[in-house]
């Protein structure tokens, strides 16, 4: 059998794959301690399949710790030394402003205060050392971080990726000095490519989090072997796993792990559905996660951002938007209705869950609205309390001037524009058509707004797989093993040979990548050649530079800048379901709500829905309906 686990902001999802057969489950996410939660998870998952502990051959495990970590500002006491001069290299950050029409708009603080910011005395260059790290300096730096009581240190040195013996140098003193419980992250091992301001963030996050990913890890894999559970392996942000104890070393690399998830799952999904061109949303209760899959290819990046940080390692192409069933809706100062990216959580929740809260959010506006039935318990065992949800929104209505419903719809209405705009992110200002796409929607909250996106995009066609409440946690069950490397080359013209487009270490299952732009340029396109030769990497830029902006220069000089290089490790094949009941796969046309193990469907009125032998449902809006038609919560009553 094979365990995928999920951690998200309000329930933690649990897959159980036996052949063609798969098992899910929900549990509260306990965000104190995550393994708390992961471990209920388990538990009831194993129950459902009837399985004992010891039948599970593989589990994969897809967190949250990371990125919690940096949203909230909850990070390992950290210290950073960097080049004499350099220091303030993160605070300095790009001249670029984080939004910019807004003057008043900043960017988020250095992890590392300024009195625990320890310059150091070398220098290299491009062309090799330049001011030698002698012993005697060692020694003081070393002495300098310890007065400092540091958990973990970041150190950034000038020009590491290419020469990185000062960096090895110090490192190795400063891990015997303060002994093996203070994380020590060298900049050439985090991230290995160039550019100093991204290389020293993304170092800087590395040391902040990974002491509370290794905390975590290690605590969850003693929990699973007192259960008799297999240690899990770790999904990256890449989209693929690796051995617990790699990523209690680099917690960098799991700062996507959860929506990474969703990835594996979309590409299965592609696969079984014979719909290469997927545009996908993951919403659950805190955000929603948007994807594309464009020719069966999950789209990656070289680097991405968290919490207005770069963070410069291989991520899944994710855009995320604070709007979930979770999200509280409230009124800002000017009497407007906004929505998010607060959120109500795992505690203590929307108000209809009766744990507590009292604060509307979108799935209370679900149940004012009658689309969540409070006579169906949701996942977890969750009864819906509809006079809780009724008082919430009732209070935001009196603020607004509102009536109940209205006030509901509204909140339905904000949700969908924000998410509708996250999908335009991902394709119209990239140069896409959303129309050319199938919508495929997952997460809790995907089936309940995904007509009405879909509609609002022009879209015709939408996917919700029988486990679509928990498909990211499919996703990890499935997922490949993975190892990244990149380094920065910085060749020009001739030199670009076929030599440097190889990989350093060649084999099954290597693939390779290459950053390219027309020298003169500063930034540059990731292209993937058919072939390892300078002439299929011009052709494959010249095309990329065409696509993204319109016009090609085909006697420019090309630039390589940097070579990525993956060695990946198919994962197990795995199914989406299967359905042998043929009246579960009778068509029904809107409109109507269609009850999944841990979502919920919404199907427009006029829009034709079915049911495949693998308990995909297919919801279709047919040629005759406008496909622009609003959602149901849109229309008055």
């Amino acid at each position: 059998m094979l365990l995928g686990v999920d951690v998200g902001g309000t329930f933690t999802d649990a897959v159980l794959v036996d052949g063609e057969r798969i098992h899910t489950a929900k549990a509260p996410t306990t965000p104190d301690d995550q393994s708390q939660g992961v471990l209920a998870a388990i538990r009831a998952v194993l129950d459902v399949a009837s399985a004992e502990p010891a039948a599970i051959d593989q589990f994969r495990h897809g967190m949250t710790v990371a990125t919690n970590a940096l949203l909230e500002g909850r990070l390992a006491r950290t210290a950073f030394c960097a080049t004499a001069g350099f220091t303030d290299i993160v605070e300095l950050g790009r001249q670029d402003r984080p939004r910019l029409y807004d003057l008043a708009a900043a960017r988020p603080a250095p992890l590392t205060a300024v009195e625990r910011r320890v310059a150091v005395a070398e220098r290299c260059g491009p062309d090799g050392v330049e001011q030698p790290l002698d012993d005697e300096e060692i020694a003081r730096v070393c002495t300098a971080v310890a007065a400092h009581r540091p958990e973990a240190v970041a150190v950034v040195l000038l020009h590491a990726d290419r020469w990185p013996e000062h960096e090895q140098r110090l490192g190795a003193a400063l891990r015997d000095q303060l002994g093996p419980d203070v994380h020590v992250s060298l900049s050439h091992a985090a991230v290995g490519t160039f550019r100093e301001y991204e290389r020293g963030a993304t170092t800087e996050v590395d040391a902040a989090v990974t002491p509370l990913v290794r905390r975590y890890l290690r605590q969850l894999a003693a929990r699973c072997r007192d259960e008799g559970i297999a240690v899990p392996e770790v999904l990256q942000s890449s989209g693929g796993v690796c051995a617990l104890e790699d990523a209690a070393r680099r917690g960098a690399t799991t700062v996507l792990s959860g929506p990474a998830g969703g990835a594996a799952a979309a590409a299965i999904v592609a696969r079984a559905t014979d719909q290469p061109d997927l545009l996908c949303f993951d919403m659950g209760g805190t955000s929603c996660d948007v994807l594309v899959v464009d020719g069966g290819r999950v789209q990656e990046q070289g680097g991405g951002e968290i919490a207005g940080r770069p963070i410069a390692l291989p991520t899944v192409d994710i855009h995320t938007v604070g709007a979930g069933g979770g999200s509280i809706a409230w009124a800002d100062a000017g009497g407007a209705m906004r929505v998010g990216p607060q959120s109500a959580g795992a505690v203590p929740g929307p108000a209809a869950y009766g744990h507590g809260g009292d604060q509307p959010t979108v799935t209370d506006a679900h149940v004012v609205l009658g689309t969540l039935d409070p006579a169906v318990p949701l996942a977890g065992g969750i009864a819906l309390d509809v006079d809780a949800a009724n008082a919430a929104v009732d209070r935001l209505a009196a603020r607004l001037d509102l009536d109940r419903a209205t006030c509901a719809r509204g909140i339905l209405r904000i949700a969908d524009a924000e998410m509708a705009q996250a999908l335009r992110v991902m394709t119209v200002e990239r140069g896409l058509d959303p129309r050319r796409f199938t919508l495929l929607a997952y997460g809790g909250a995907g089936g309940l707004h995904a007509a009405g996106l879909a509609a609002r995009l022009g879209i015709r066609r939408v996917l919700i797989p029988q486990a679509g409440g928990v498909l990211s946690a499919l996703g990890l069950a499935a997922a490949e093993r993975r190892r990244d490397r990149a380094r920065t080359l910085l060749l020009r013209g001739d030199a670009i040979t076929a030599e440097a487009l190889r990989p350093t270490d060649d084999g099954e299952g290597v693939s390779m990548a290459y950053d390219v732009r027309y020298a003169g340029q500063a930034f540059e396109l990731t292209v993937r050649p058919e072939r390892r030769d300078p002439s299929a990497l011009r052709e494959a830029f010249d095309a990329a530079h065409a696509e993204r902006y319109g016009f090609a220069d085909p006697d420019a000089t090309l630039e390589l800048v940097t070579v990525r290089e993956t060695h990946r490790q198919a994962g197990p094949p795995v199914a989406l379901g299967a359905v042998d009941d043929a009246r579960d796969r009778a068509p029904q046309e809107g409109p109507a709500v269609v009850s999944l193990a841990g979502a919920t469907v919404v199907v427009p009125e006029g829009w034709h829905v079915r049911c495949d032998a693998q308990g995909t449902r297919w919801l279709e809006c047919p040629p005759s309906i406008e496909p622009i038609a609003p959602a149901p919560w849109e229309r008055d009553r």
